[in-house]
């Protein structure tokens, strides 16, 4: 979990024009979003090339306004990416969603909360509670770089064989260590998670 920074990226507003992704290199050293134009306060927890992009579902957005009793306009939640039709909660660690610009993107894990977000949401235990429901949405590395335009049509173009989702990846990680070895059937991890959960498994 990260400190709250004095510069923070959460605050995203949807634009009506194409923007252009890339893949910007080491977490604290490189270019640090993928997405041309975007900002990141905390470099040292996110971004980077496997945390390039970040995806939420409306079909999430809508199950969190019927929680929270309020309505949750798109980026309130700092992604650059505001699906729908896409079942994030079943996707697949390692699947690969082409866009109609020729974009390539490909998932990596999902968000664990820090106090940043729990601040901009201005939620009692936000941090766990987010968490705790498991629709943390997707990171995404750039495989080929392209554009994101409004509007565009996402189609889910490799699915790894092994079946381990964003949603069974990120309960064992936060919640049933005792399967922490099942990760390790998903190589396209991050890298550096990967080297923990091989550290931690002995």
């Amino acid at each position: 979990m990260g400190k709250a920074t004095t510069s923070t990226g959460i605050h995203k507003k949807p634009v009506s024009v194409p923007v252009q992704v890339r893949a910007p290199g080491p977490k604290q050293t490189g270019l640090h979003s993928g997405v041309v134009g975007d900002h990141i306060g905390d470099t040292a927890h996110h971004g980077g090339d496997d945390q390039a992009v970040y995806a939420y579902a409306t079909e999430d957005y809508a199950w969190w306004a019927a929680q929270l009793g309020r309505e949750l306009p798109p980026g309130i939640f700092g992604e650059n990416l505001t699906t729908s039709g896409l079942d994030l909660l079943g996707g697949v660690i390692g699947e690969k969603w082409q866009f109609g610009s020729g974009l390539v993107l490909q998932v990596t894990f999902g968000r664990i909360p820090c106090v940043t977000f729990q601040n901009r949401m201005a939620e009692p235990r936000w941090v766990k509670r987010f968490a705790a429901a498991n629709r943390t949405g997707a990171y995404l590395r750039v495989v080929v770089p392209g554009s994101l335009v409004p509007g565009d049509r996402i189609t889910v173009v490799d699915r790894p064989a092994h079946g381990l989702t964003l949603t069974e990846s990120f309960e064992i990680y936060m919640h049933d260590q005792s399967r922490l070895a099942r990760l390790l059937d998903a190589p396209e991890l991050p890298p550096e998670l990967l080297a923990e959960l091989r550290e931690r498994l002995g």
